[in-house]
């Protein structure tokens, strides 16, 4: 066989940074119900971009037939000293911590040319988004090269790369009043309590008057419950049977909503503020459970709904802000719907399920990249379902800080491919960007690396993701 030649630009050193974090691994990311958050790792250190030599190698890499082109990453080339290298990233360290507040910080553009770049994103999406009928084509070609923070631009963008809200304008506003109406019966029929239910079910049929009164009065009120609305009712209808099913379920999203993002003042806390936002998820997953009850809850669905809510509900317009939850709701279950074969468990074997999904990745890296496939999958024998379950399933959410996740959401949605396909080509780009250290490690340390991903540049992670467009080099 003859073995195909690895491109030059791949084992440049400059593609790989160091761990700043050595944590023990577990092989518990095969478990669906067994996720775990890696968002701890300290803020991200910005790798340098190849060589001038080898990106001028890169433009020759033939590209999709879309015309999507990604913003390139601000990083300049590397003409420092390693203890200058250093001293950058420990001033990147200490410039990047945390989300304290409960808004995310507009990103300070590394010179002047990217500060311009942002500007110029920001005018033609608000040009774009301010047509009476928007091109989702150009909308997509504008997204693709980064959203601005702010202004809310990002939470009109999502809703519309989501099929939430329809090109033409004039359609919004009904629109809206549609969906968050509809999202308003499903609360009330979904989140009430039998008890509840049974009560309106007596006013409806006309228990509540008096003449009903006055003849109940014959009669025993036992008599008025049927076995079907007996709590202790084993059968298939019982609403009450149904409940204690449900209470299981939403006991696990209780538990995981209190879990999201314990570092964010918006999701966590005793504040009133990230109480409403937990009982916003709450909503949002227990109605999605009830309406489709060959999923209903996954764990780790929570990490997926986060990004959007919280996009959606920093929402500088007062009514979009308000009703954030319907629309999350709404657009959960557009996401949702290109990864619903990834958690229907009954699926998992099939062409279309996770297990699928993952050979699609290795097969991927096997085309850009056999020497690095081969060393994990022949020679360390490192099953790619020990780290890319968590990356695929949770669409990456826990590999990286909450800011870069919204980052990569971005590129996620508005390419034109679809985000399944998109997101099997970051997850490749992860494993290209640290294939030196992966070909000179073992088995334990590949797991370490890659269940405890290395903070690294967004803008460059996605840069070589698009690369990966092109046709495998041969």
């Amino acid at each position: 066989m003859v073995k195909k030649k690895v491109p030059d630009w791949l084992n440049s050193a400059l593609w790989s940074s160091s761990s700043t974090t050595t944590t023990s691994f577990s092989y518990s990311d095969t478990n669906r119900f067994d996720h775990h958050s890696s968002t701890s790792a300290s803020p991200p250190i910005d790798p340098p971009l190849p060589p001038a030599a080898t990106r001028d190698e890169q433009q020759h890499t033939p590209r999709h037939h879309h015309n999507y082109h990604p913003r390139k990453p601000d990083i300049k080339e590397d003409k420092h000293s390693k203890s200058s290298i250093v001293n950058d990233n420990i001033s990147n360290n200490n410039s990047n911590k945390s989300f304290s507040n409960n808004k995310i910080d507009n990103r300070k553009a590394d010179n002047t040319e990217s500060s311009a770049e942002d500007i110029s994103n920001q005018a033609l999406l608000l040009t774009e988004l301010s047509r009476k009928v928007i091109n989702m084509g150009e909308l997509r070609r504008i997204a693709s090269q980064g959203i601005p923070d702010g202004a809310g631009i990002r939470s009109t963008v999502w809703k519309l790369l989501l099929g939430y809200l329809p090109p033409d304008r004039s359609l919004w506003s009904s629109e809206l009043a549609k969906k968050r109406s509809q999202y308003k019966r499903f609360k009330e029929e979904l989140l009430m309590n039998p008890s509840e239910i049974t009560r309106r079910l007596e006013k409806t049929m006309g228990f509540d008057n008096d003449d009903a009164k006055s003849e109940s009065r014959c009669v025993l009120s036992r008599s008025k419950i049927t076995h079907g609305e007996h709590p202790l009712s084993l059968g298939k209808s019982s609403i009450w049977n149904k409940f204690f099913q449900d209470s299981e379920i939403i006991e696990q999203i209780d538990r995981d909503v209190k879990r999201t993002h314990p570092d964010m003042h918006f999701f966590s806390g005793d504040s009133s503020f990230a109480k409403s936002n937990q009982e916003a998820l709450r909503n949002i997953l227990i109605v999605f459970a009830k309406l489709n009850p060959g999923i209903r809850y996954v764990q780790g669905m929570n990490e997926i709904l986060a990004p959007l809510f919280y996009v959606f509900k920093n929402d500088p317009d007062e009514e979009m802000e308000a009703c954030a939850e319907a629309d999350t709701f709404f657009c959960f279950v557009e996401l949702l719907s290109g990864f619903r074969d990834l958690f229907c468990q009954q699926l998992d074997n099939s062409v279309v399920g996770i297990r699928s999904t993952i050979a699609r990745l290795s097969h991927l890296l096997k085309e850009h990249d056999e020497e690095l496939w081969r060393h994990l999958e022949v020679t360390t024998k490192v099953n790619p379902q020990f780290y890319s379950f968590r990356w695929i399933t949770l669409l990456l959410t826990q590999e990286f800080n909450f800011t870069d996740s919204i980052h990569i959401w971005d590129t996620l949605l508005s390419d034109p491919e679809g985000p399944q396909e998109t997101l099997l080509r970051v997850c490749c780009a992860m494993l290209i960007l640290v294939r030196r250290r992966l070909l000179a490690g073992d088995f334990t340390s590949i797991l370490k690396l890659l269940q405890n991903y290395p903070p690294t540049n967004i803008s460059h992670l996605l840069y070589v993701a698009n690369k990966l467009r092109g046709q495998p080099s041969h």
